[in-house]
């Protein structure tokens, strides 16, 4: 059975950081480009970072760039999305998502989900 489970979302104040998880099973994530989404009340769903997991090379949106870090341990089957300084405007519910390649994510053309995980800051 395949399954993308994640983990780690919250309450945070302002500044504060959180780490979610995603772990795969039913399927390799080392074969896939795993991307981290969110979306926020009333607006769409965007991508803010994804990395290859084979070849380690990620890619983060400007509204995270230099607080967000995406990291991957396939030998556990699972992606992280640290989360540093965190702000209201972060607040959503984050999906981790795989597809076979980057041009997948960012078109969301999606082969695995997550269920999504709430992160809310606020103090």
């Amino acid at each position: 059975q395949v399954q993308f489970v994640e983990s780690g979302g919250g309450l945070v104040q302002p500044g504060g950081s959180l780490r979610l998880s995603c772990v795969a099973s039913g399927f390799t994530v080392e074969n896939y480009v795993v991307g981290w989404f969110r979306q926020a009340p009333g607006k769409g769903r965007e991508v803010v970072s994804c990395i290859n997991s084979a070849e380690r090379i990620s890619a983060v949106a400007n509204t995270v760039k230099g607080r967000f870090i995406i990291s991957v341990d396939n030998a556990k089957g699972a992606t992280y999305l640290q989360m540093n300084y965190l702000q209201p405007e972060d607040t959503a519910v984050y999906f981790c998502a795989a597809a076979p390649t980057a041009a997948n994510v960012r078109n969301s053309e999606i082969q695995y989900w997550g269920q999504g995980v709430q992160v809310t800051v606020a103090s």
